[in-house]
């Protein structure tokens, strides 16, 4: 059974920063896209950045030039370094895989999320 499990999240001050960290683990056969998502309260879940397995990265524009993503794809982990934080990027983040199983079912995982609060 795969699992996906966020951590990191947390409260900090405008302009302040925060690691996400997402690790995937049980039977994996392989990870294609990892990403992660934001969902605000009474706001849709909205994609804040993803890399393919390549390392090929893309973000909102919302987050460009202050958030980071990287992956370890020997730990199967995907990362998120949000720097400048704004009060607008208070959020449950959540991080999504792309993956074939040990089955040879490829399907996309959520992991439960880590709220992120950022206000003075």
């Amino acid at each position: 059974q795969v699992q996906l499990v966020e951590s990191g999240g947390g409260l900090v001050q405008p302009g302040g920063s925060l690691r996400l960290s997402c690790a995937a683990s049980g039977s994996i056969v392989r990870i294609y896209t990892m990403n992660w998502y934001r969902q605000a309260p009474g706001k849709q879940r909205e994609l804040v950045a993803t890399i393919a397995t390549g390392g090929n990265t893309n973000y909102a524009d919302s987050v460009k030039g202050r958030f980071t993503i990287s992956r370890d794809n020997a730990k199967n982990t995907v990362n998120l370094q949000m720097n400048s934080l704004k009060p607008e990027d208070t959020a449950v983040y959540y991080c999504l895989a792309d993956l074939r199983d040990g089955a040879g079912v490829r399907n996309d995982y959520w992991g439960q999320g880590t709220q992120v609060t950022v206000s003075s």
